[in-house]
């Protein structure tokens, strides 16, 4: 009579849970830009672009100096200077976020530091990020533009 009725979730609407499938660990330096799919955290310290559909993590010891982050989700326990687009950033009591913010939600721990602007979107548009292609590597450019033939 007073039973609850047991609501299933519509399976499409759940988001498989994001990993760390690459690190740049503590002591580690890298210059260029970082764009590719998964999960990655960031122990060391990084200037340059970031485009990645998933997981950012940003670990206490992290450093990452760009003009752009941007990817799914942010987690941010190190710095990071310049700005960040994503659909989830999570600020935690050691992060310090240098720089304006375009997310659509955002959680801080207390102790947590952002100066920026934020600007909350009802949308994040994450069509430019890398997706489920196949990876593609460049080709070497062809000697004086042509092939030989034989």
């Amino acid at each position: 009579m007073f039973a609850k009725k047991k609501s299933t979730p519509d399976v499409s609407s759940i988001k498989p849970v994001e990993r760390v499938t690459s690190v740049l660990g503590p002591g580690i330096s890298w210059k260029g830009d970082l764009r590719g799919k998964g999960g990655v955290r960031i122990e060391g310290a990084l200037e340059g672009e970031v485009a990645v559909r998933g997981l950012v993590t940003i670990g206490e010891t992290g450093r990452v100096t760009c003009k752009v982050l941007k990817a799914g989700t942010v987690i941010v326990a190190g710095s990071v200077s310049g700005q960040i687009v994503a659909e989830k950033l999570e600020i935690r009591a050691t992060g310090r976020v240098y720089g304006d913010v375009i997310i659509q939600s955002i959680s801080t721990n207390e102790g947590a530091f952002l100066r920026g602007k934020v600007t909350m979107e009802e949308k994040i548009d994450l069509s430019d990020l890398p997706g489920d292609e196949p990876d593609k590597l460049e080709q070497p450019a062809e000697e004086n533009g042509r092939q030989e033939m034989e």
